[in-house]
């Protein structure tokens, strides 16, 4: 039956609702507990450009998912709209252009934190890093889209 409520649906002309995936930046150097609340297990400190999903959120408290996988409680107010992405290749390669043949801009080490700027066609996503520059990074060589 839950296979075949999608499908009612559609037929009947209804839409279930999507959830789309959001992603925050950490924004400042805060730490992570196990329960939402400050008298919750102190779990690690995450430091600030962090970038995290959003899982579930209550008043105050956001539950998040890290780029290794790992959920803990942060306190909203270190969550900022603005976007980062982690690297998870040991090393990613940005380039000026979303082409594999386009010239290196520079590369990033693995856990470096990039600005999130766009995505591009092609499994590209824009990034600048804190020193300034920019270009355009494989998505299957970061985390946080």
């Amino acid at each position: 039956m839950k296979r075949l409520l999608p499908l009612l649906c559609l037929a009947a002309g209804f839409s279930l609702p999507v959830s789309a995936i959001e992603y925050r930046s950490v924004n400042a150097v805060t730490v992570l507990y196990d329960a939402p609340s400050q008298r919750g297990g102190k779990l690690f400190v995450i430091r600030r450009d962090t970038p995290v999903e959003v899982v579930v959120s209550l008043e105050g408290w956001s539950k998040v998912r890290d780029a290794e996988g790992g959920l803990a409680w942060i306190e909203k107010k270190y969550l900022a709209e603005k976007r980062s992405v982690i690297v998870i290749a040991d090393r990613a390669e940005v380039r000026q252009k979303a082409e594999e043949g386009s010239p290196l801009v520079f590369e990033a080490e693995k856990n470096v934190a990039l600005d999130y700027l766009e995505t591009a066609p092609g499994g590209w996503a824009k990034v600048r890093h804190r020193d300034g520059a920019s270009g355009f990074v494989r998505a299957n060589q970061i985390w946080g889209l």
